[in-house]
């Protein structure tokens, strides 16, 4: 085990403190202790990482392999290829023994967790990479999306298209399915986040559109609410945004604070000692962790050299996975407490 090194001087190279300074949070920046380094899960940069189950992970990369691990060790324990290109996405619905993967060469695959290393279905069918996949709770059906402007629905068990939607200029960063409602949430590179009605797949609403490209969606788990995140540079843009999905279907509030694009955005599971709270990563390298209620800041976590971060994945109430373009996943804590720290105790 690492040792504990939490209450001993922080060591951060000053450009990287000023940078998370300029950006005005407060709490923790930058490294607290000594981090675990495992074998990498990916040969290259990675894209996308979600929970799986209690100590796994799924994750896509660069090197167009879809790898399933476990995070506690660090363990690559099932390696599945078969993709022509990068793996834009992966996702799996909670506890399932079922991983589905969209990559930039059209297609989507799904894969049995105790099966062959090869895809036990293919929904081919979009014109342009695929960029947004959701799984329904009970793993039947699947919602993809494309920059070809289309949203497809797909019936998981014999790989038939059961829909396919398209909106001009709806060219899709990301999907996720609302627990326990036949509702999907969408972001867009027109600046919108769409709630699509799976059955018909119609628009059943859409949010006002925001000043930058939202890339990415997160909903919570009693599906009150879901949040946005947006493209920025330079400290424009790049907030994440959180929406009222019941009754007033507007804006709630808006997390400010990185320097470049908001990559991801995701609810933190309610723990004991933590209060409602939010994760956001970003180009610029740095993990925050916010307020629900308030948009404070309270943490923000700097991974010198990292590249800039695409992905996040909450495990539970303490645990963050967020995947990178040159260190490959990090395994993040959040301790609760008077003061809220985050801390990097692993990677991967």
């Amino acid at each position: 085990m690492a040792p504990d090194l939490s209450c001993q001087p922080l060591q951060l190279p000053v450009l990287s403190l000023f940078l998370c300074r300029a950006e005005g949070s407060v709490g923790q920046t930058g490294p607290a202790g000594a981090s675990r380094q495992h074998s990498p899960a990916h040969t290259d940069a990675v894209t996308s990482v979600a929970a799986l189950k209690p100590d796994l992970c799924v994750s896509g990369g660069r090197d167009k392999s879809v790898a399933v691990s476990s995070w506690r060790s660090g363990a690559a324990l099932r390696r599945f290829t078969g993709h022509e290109r990068e793996v834009t996405k992966v996702t799996s619905a909670l506890d399932s023994n079922r991983v589905f993967s969209a990559s930039r060469d059209k297609t989507v695959m799904m894969w049995e967790l105790h099966g062959t290393s090869g895809p036990s279905q293919h929904f081919p069918g979009h014109d342009l990479v695929v960029t947004g996949l959701a799984v329904s709770p009970d793993s039947s059906q699947l919602c993809t999306g494309s920059r070809d402007n289309t949203v497809c629905k797909w019936d998981t068990e014999t790989g038939e298209c059961l829909g396919r939607a398209a909106i001009s200029r709806n060219l899709v960063t990301h999907l996720c399915w609302v627990p326990g409602e036949p509702y999907v949430i969408q972001t867009s590179e027109d600046k919108t986040t769409r709630v699509w009605d799976s059955r018909e797949l119609q628009v059943a609403h859409t949010f006002p559109a925001k000043q930058h490209i939202q890339t990415c969606c997160d909903v919570s788990q009693d599906g009150r609410y879901c949040l946005s995140s947006s493209s920025g540079s330079a400290g424009h843009g790049a907030e994440a945004t959180l929406w009222d999905l019941r009754q007033t279907r507007d804006r709630v509030c808006e997390y400010k604070g990185h320097f470049q694009t908001t990559t991801s955005c995701v609810f933190l599971p309610r723990g004991p000692t933590l209060a409602p709270s939010i994760a956001t990563s970003s180009s610029d390298s740095t993990v925050k962790v916010w307020d629900q209620g308030t948009a404070a800041c309270l943490a923000t976590l700097c991974l010198e050299g990292s590249g800039p971060l695409a992905s996040l994945a909450a495990c539970d109430s303490c645990t963050l996975l967020c995947a990178s373009s040159n260190s490959g996943i990090h395994v993040l804590r959040v301790r609760g407490g008077a003061e809220l720290a985050l801390e990097e105790v692993a990677a991967f």
